[in-house]
């Protein structure tokens, strides 16, 4: 086993040299264990955790606690977090953007298909929760995802009271922005159901395939969870969002479009997948090892 080997099934956060614990997080479930490190040398886990983890489980045991290493709980890992940070306001951003898009309805004359801006990006937020997933765990994945909702659902409540403002006289603008907002409050309430429920189903499929398959075969929990989830986001939103505003065999169009369209991408995004995650194993390890 060398310094890249993945973790399996645990991770170590880092220690509590009052209490001689030893801090670990379930990578399945996201769910914080506390260990005597004694006890912590004899179970089963010490097999899951990588040599670097195992070898600042020693130096901390022989010391007494005295030893410094890379994983003390007062080390804040200030990089982990970050991305941590980013990977969240990325999220964000693109939630909010195939929320506002959706009012914009794109016709390919070439397909003879009636699409919405956002199918192109929308499935960039399953590869976002699976990295979340892969690095912080099932816990912090859904915090993210009720996070992304929640600040969108402030942000076009915001925007939905400004339609109700006095506007300017004579504004040619006044009415068009009213009719957009109000269409965007509507789009709200079909995204934010899809949005949860498929990203929930991603976050649990992803995470029960890793615990199933013992960390391994990345691109089949990706594609996998992926299949699932887009099939349920797109017949809840479209169902939903176009409900009387246009024939039921045009929304069962749109639903096939938008399946055949993010399950493309959620093929292309296992390469990312990879690189993503190697990008981040190299940027944390350096962190820690420093």
């Amino acid at each position: 086993m060398d310094d890249g080997t993945e973790n399996s099934r645990y991770k170590l956060l880092g220690f509590e040299n009052s209490k001689g614990l030893a801090v670990i997080m379930v990578i399945s479930t996201g769910k914080i264990v506390r260990i005597k490190l004694g006890d912590l040398l004899k179970s089963e886990i010490l097999d899951s955790l990588n040599k670097m983890e195992i070898k600042d489980i020693y130096r901390k045991f022989y010391s007494g606690g005295a030893a410094l290493t890379a994983y003390e709980v007062n080390d804040r890992h200030e990089r982990s977090w970050m991305t941590y940070v980013v990977l969240n306001l990325l999220l964000f951003a693109l939630y909010i953007f195939t929320n506002v898009a959706a009012t914009k309805l794109v016709y390919l004359e070439r397909f003879d298909v009636v699409v919405t801006p956002g199918v192109f990006l929308y499935p960039l937020t399953f590869l976002i929760v699976d990295l979340l997933n892969e690095s912080y765990g099932l816990k912090l994945a859904r915090r993210a995802i009720i996070f992304a909702f929640a600040s969108n659902a402030f942000i076009v409540f915001l925007l939905s009271a400004t339609s109700y403002l006095p506007g300017l006289s004579g504004w040619e603008l006044d009415a068009p922005y009213g009719e957009v907002m109000t269409h965007v409050s509507s789009v709200l309430i079909a995204s934010s159901i899809s949005f949860l429920i498929s990203e929930y189903l991603n976050s649990y499929l992803l995470c029960k395939i890793k615990e199933l398959t013992n960390s391994r075969f990345l691109f089949l929990r990706v594609c996998l969870s992926t299949f699932f989830a887009v099939i349920i986001d797109s017949f809840i939103f479209c169902c939903i969002a176009f409900h009387g505003a246009m024939q039921n065999n045009e929304i069962l169009a749109m639903i096939y479009i938008q399946i055949a369209i993010k399950m493309c991408f959620a093929v292309f995004n296992v390469l990312p997948a990879y690189g993503a995650r190697s990008l981040f194993k190299k940027y944390i390890a350096e962190t820690q090892s420093a």
